[in-house]
């Protein structure tokens, strides 16, 4: 495939708004090809669209979408050649949610959190969604072997178990949520912050914390751990925001990224000593992250309507239905961690939310490098993805942000910045926070950009950069990004205005993390012995089997053998 004549933001490659022409030979951009051609002349051109955070498969979804049957009859669209029906806006079903993403340009997104123990479910929703390449985050916070490990101070078994448990759930990366908390939530308790005791265990979230991304970085994984902070979405945790970066700064990277990404900032970024008092401390948080290099953050957007709040923080989600009286779920995974669904609805006029919608564009627009902070809603707590052309709009239009601030609570000019701040993002910046920034923080070689040997993943809109106005057209661009004029996944043409005209299976990204053999067997050991005496399964029942993944992209990390085969992580497999 040829695209001609487009004007190409590809920031990964020092590339900021050139005309060019692009060519993709097997999947790949290439630097010649022969074949059908697409004319893009004038009009704006980036790299596919890549979603490092968001709520897509697994059981969290799927309660979401029983809880929600009002939910499941908005956006509804019959089948047709090419599509399966679709269901669902803020949890919308398997097919709906590729068809939509590759609408807007995206071509790739990530499953924020899923418990080794519900993998196969995840995996099995993960292979229905089409056209997208995926990977999901496995969790580690509350799992009682992670628990052990740090009181015994024992890094190399943690190593190993983490290796064990991405082969496992064939996951890609550390997810910790609420470190700590969901085991003490198996008790109808809490952690409050970094140094309140976990029960049973005599450890620390500080503890579990620092040492998962020591683990991480001696497996030198591609992604960092992807953090979900204690006490989130309270008035006041910006501090325990603030004092957990710091207790990682001292956390030497194995690989040229962070040492820790952040998930949802905006729900960690909250001043006041109550809901009263309510505040924003966006311009702290952002200004930590100007002065500091170690870690990278998402927005997790709160815009206003529906959302289907879902997190494996099971205490947040029990607070949050008696705060708002409002339907609640909770699960508590074995030996892992917990999780809660509540579905809510963010109001203009309601004080809280203002705010917390203020918070998600300031940390975007007072961060001053955009590689450090990347586009998300945390589908589908802040919002539906869908909306990501709205928070862009936002972002590259004061007079927008304006308009906005007029309808909304008004204490949203007094205990926010936002209404003073003047910046306007350009393309460029809009480029690195939806592409390129979140292939880089995963550690996706292979996305995000357009460089020769990049996967041919394209987005071609409808705007002609040279002739409109962001700031003036921001309706014009956010109609634009929500149907790209043509959507290339991997060399087909997908989407057209909106059409979806081929639907071909995604990849899956998990990571094979190889450790010491030795260390391997003592983690096997430990292990037998608890599936004999807590779990409800067998331990040869709990591993996913590559027949659950059909397209699988395997990235090899920690110890490998000369022959370049990880023979510790087969002898996992072997055990198990």
């Amino acid at each position: 495939m040829i695209i001609r004549g487009g004007i190409v933001y590809d920031p990964a490659n020092g590339i900021y708004g050139e005309e060019m022409d692009l060519f993709i030979e097997g999947g790949r951009i290439a630097e010649e090809a022969a074949g059908p051609e697409l004319d893009a002349s004038g009009l704006l051109v980036m790299p596919g669209g890549v979603d490092a955070h968001s709520h897509i498969a697994g059981t969290k979804v799927n309660t979401g979408r029983i809880m929600r049957p009002d939910d499941s009859r908005m956006g509804t669209e019959p089948r047709n050649p090419v599509c399966r029906p679709c269901t669902g806006y803020t949890v919308p079903n398997c097919y709906a949610i590729g068809y939509r993403y590759a609408r807007m340009g995206y071509t790739t997104a990530f499953e924020a959190a899923t418990p080794i123990i519900n993998a196969r479910h995840t995996h099995e929703e993960l292979e229905e969604i089409p056209i997208l390449d995926k990977g999901a985050l496995t969790l580690f916070g509350s799992n009682w072997t992670v628990l052990e490990c740090v009181r015994d101070k024992d890094l190399a078994k943690l190593a190993a178990y983490v290796a064990w448990g991405l082969r496992a759930s064939r996951g890609y990366g550390v997810k910790i949520v609420n470190p700590g908390g969901g085991e003490a939530w198996g008790f109808g308790a809490n952690v409050k912050g970094l140094y309140d005791t976990v029960p049973n265990f005599d450890v620390i979230p500080a503890e579990i914390i620092e040492s998962l991304a020591k683990a991480n970085e001696m497996l030198g994984l591609p992604h960092s751990i992807h953090l979900h902070f204690n006490n989130l979405g309270k008035p006041g945790n910006y501090t325990t925001a603030i004092e957990t970066l710091d207790l990682l700064k001292g956390v030497q990277a194995s690989r040229m990224r962070q040492v820790v990404h952040i998930a949802h900032m905006q729900f960690s970024a909250y001043g006041g000593t109550g809901w009263k008092d309510f505040e924003s401390k966006g311009p702290a948080i952002a200004d930590y992250f100007n002065r500091h290099s170690h870690a990278t953050m998402d927005l997790g957007m709160v815009l206003f309507g529906p959302a289907t709040t879902m997190t494996a923080d099971g205490p947040l989600e029990y607070a949050n239905s008696r705060l708002l009286h409002a339907k609640w779920a909770n699960c508590d995974y074995e030996l892992e961690d917990s999780s809660g669904v509540v579905p809510l609805v963010y109001g203009r006029k309601m004080p809280i939310n203002a705010i917390q919608w203020a918070i998600g564009l300031e940390l975007a627009l007072m961060t001053k490098d955009p590689w450090k902070v990347i586009m998300t809603t945390d589908h589908p707590n802040g919002a539906p993805f869908v909306n990501y052309p709205e928070v862009i709009a936002l972002l590259m239009s004061r007079p927008k942000r304006e308009e906005e601030i007029a309808t909304v609570h008004e204490l949203v000019k007094s205990r926010t910045a936002l209404p003073t701040l003047e910046r306007e993002m350009d393309w460029t910046d809009i480029a690195v926070m939806t592409r390129a920034g979140p292939a880089r923080i995963l550690g996706l070689e292979d996305k995000g950009h357009l460089g020769k040997g990049a996967d041919g993943d394209v987005a071609v809109y409808n705007l002609r950069p040279d002739e409109i106005d962001p700031s003036r057209d921001h309706a014009l661009v956010k109609a634009a990004l929500a149907k790209a004029r043509y959507t290339i996944k991997g060399g087909t043409l997908v989407a057209r205005d909106g059409e979806i005209l081929s639907a071909p299976p995604g990849r899956t990204y998990w990571v094979d993390a190889g450790v010491a053999e030795a260390d391997a067997n003592r983690l096997m050991a430990d292990l037998k012995d608890k599936f004999d005496r807590y779990y409800s399964i067998q331990i040869s029942n709990y591993m996913v089997q590559d027949a659950y993944i059909s397209h699988p992209n395997v990235i090899r990390a920690g110890l490998q053998v000369r022959e370049g085969e990880d023979r510790s992580s087969h002898a996992l497999a072997r055990e198990a």
